[in-house]
């Protein structure tokens, strides 16, 4: 990669930081797998439009490992970054942290992979590198 790449790369990590509140949570008290999978889908999405500042859209998300539950009354930080250019795509890794709102305690939670294309007006793939 080139040093103008990785800058890019840098300038664009993206990250978010929700409360998790009872309307996120399911029976156990933790949050809902959809709404972390939602959120982290938004966090890549702003890193990837962030990078290339083109349309884009979702086309696949890889694995995505739930390590730790996320429990109502924490926070959590989706930290999205590029980790893979292509000719037309490119993949974000987001990685969720939770911590407790009242002290120190930060743990590792959910981590997945997001692969999105970049799209022209006629939503046909184009280059997301170099910029235009």
């Amino acid at each position: 990669m080139s040093d103008e790449m990785l800058a890019r790369i840098d300038q664009s990590e993206a990250r978010v930081i929700k409360a998790i509140f009872p309307s996120n949570t399911n029976h156990h008290n933790t949050l809902f797998g959809g709404d972390a999978l939602a959120w982290m889908d938004e966090t890549a999405f702003i890193a990837a439009t962030r990078f290339c500042r083109k349309s884009l859209v979702t086309v696949s998300s890889d694995r995505i490992d739930f390590k730790k539950a996320i429990p109502a009354g924490s926070l959590a930080e989706l930290v999205a970054r590029v980790i893979h250019v292509g000719n037309t795509s490119l993949k974000v890794e987001v990685n969720i942290f939770v911590e407790n709102m009242y002290d120190d305690h930060r743990e590792h939670a959910i981590r997945g992979v997001f692969t999105f294309v970049a799209v022209d007006e006629q939503r046909n793939p184009t280059k997301v590198w170099p910029l235009s």
